[in-house]
């Protein structure tokens, strides 16, 4: 009998030791985690110098309230505004806060009710976050959603245009669609939708709080597109395992997010801040995301030399360290199969096995995890025939 809600469909795994890209299981078994904790730690398992960081900030205080001045969360958000070339951060303990509070700033300052999403968008569970998701399943049986959102195909800019309007306080987009399956937004859309927006005086929301921190070899994954967004998001890689999230905005949100307007009573929480700084102070550097790019490059180039013949392999979607493999098999079946074989992995959308590889893992693990995935597809590629 267990005493938790069911509200997982756990995994026959049950850690015991974790560093680096290599995870270990209460029976000794070792397996390569290509999931990261579903993109959370970039840096791998118990980074030292993130390790070091928390283990100082425990000996001074752990919990204060934002009521008191706080020298390392301007650290902090002095590092999230120079990274992604903003002015402002509100610290919260998840991506679902960040991004509730990114639609709360975004009514605020514009005085507006509307905003515009995406199908197969991936939001959060909060009630706001659930709402802005254009995924149905994530809204089954909880009844009437607020219904100020608006949702349009990915990539679509016609559907958009008809969509947008002088109600629409905003436009909420992931660069990559990470839960709904690794689908990337093309320069040409992504470019056409911050016009539109600066056309009708809509506020542009970036949500990263899978593809930030590095994920895609970039500090933000809105970067390779050269977009200029009001508000960014940022959450699971930021605190290398511990709760964090973070709304990044520009200045002209200054006023709307005044005193008593929004607060969190752990966010920016000292030991979750020291995490997040030590990060940042690693993948922020110019030489650790030219590092994960030449990676992403060497991945890339395994799994196209490993899968490209493969029957069960259909497409094959990657921006950085984000991958996503199409197939048509059975997924959970095949998750559980890479498992047994010594290899974690996700899901994501319909169909689609994901990779979120540690930015440190080294190119003699990522051979390992590629051969690994073609000896398993290559058995489903056989029983297709």
């Amino acid at each position: 009998m267990s005493f938790l809600f069911p509200t997982y469909s756990r995994w026959e795994v049950e850690p015991e030791a974790a560093e680096g890209s290599i995870l270990i299981d209460k029976n000794g078994k070792r397996f390569l985690d290509f999931t990261s904790g579903i993109g959370v730690c970039n840096l791998g398992h118990r980074p030292a110098e993130v390790q070091e960081a928390i283990g100082t900030q425990l000996t001074k205080f752990w919990h204060v309230s934002n009521l008191f001045v706080q020298k390392q969360q301007e650290v902090a958000a002095k590092h999230l505004t120079e990274a992604a070339g903003m002015d402002l951060v509100f610290f919260a303990n998840s991506g679902a806060e960040a991004n509730e509070a990114a639609i709360k700033l975004a009514r605020k300052a514009t005085g507006r009710q509307k905003i515009i999403t995406f199908q197969q968008s991936f939001h959060g569970r909060t009630f706001a976050t659930m709402a802005a998701t254009g995924q149905e399943k994530i809204k089954k049986g909880y009844g009437s959603m607020l219904e100020t959102f608006k949702y349009v195909p990915f990539n679509d800019f016609i559907a958009l245009k008809e969509e947008i309007d002088e109600e629409t306080a905003a436009v909420m987009l992931e660069v990559v669609q990470g839960e709904g399956g690794i689908h990337i937004g093309s320069k040409e859309f992504l470019a056409k939708t911050e016009q539109l927006c600066k056309e009708y005086g809509a506020l542009l929301i970036i949500d990263e709080i899978q593809t930030g921190i590095g994920r895609t070899g970039e500090a933000f994954a809105f970067q390779h597109f050269n977009l200029n967004p009001d508000i960014v998001t940022a959450a699971k890689g930021l605190g290398s395992g511990l709760p964090i999230g973070a709304v990044i905005g520009k200045k002209h949100l200054e006023e709307a997010f005044g005193p008593g307007s929004h607060g969190s009573t752990f966010g920016g929480n000292p030991i979750s801040i020291a995490a997040a700084i030590a990060t940042m102070e690693t993948i922020f550097q110019k030489g650790f995301l030219k590092d994960v790019q030449e990676k992403s490059a060497y991945l890339s180039h395994k799994l196209s030399e490993s899968l490209e013949n493969l029957s069960a392999v259909k497409e094959i979607r990657q921006l950085g360290m984000m991958v996503g493999i199409e197939t048509d098999v059975n997924l959970p079946a095949l998750l559980k199969e890479l498992r047994d074989n010594g290899l974690l992995a996700l899901p994501a959308g319909e169909n689609v096995l994901r990779l979120l590889p540690p930015l440190t893992a080294t190119e003699s693990e990522i051979d390992e995890a590629a051969q690994i995935l073609q000896s398993t597809l290559n058995e489903y590629s056989k029983s297709a025939v």
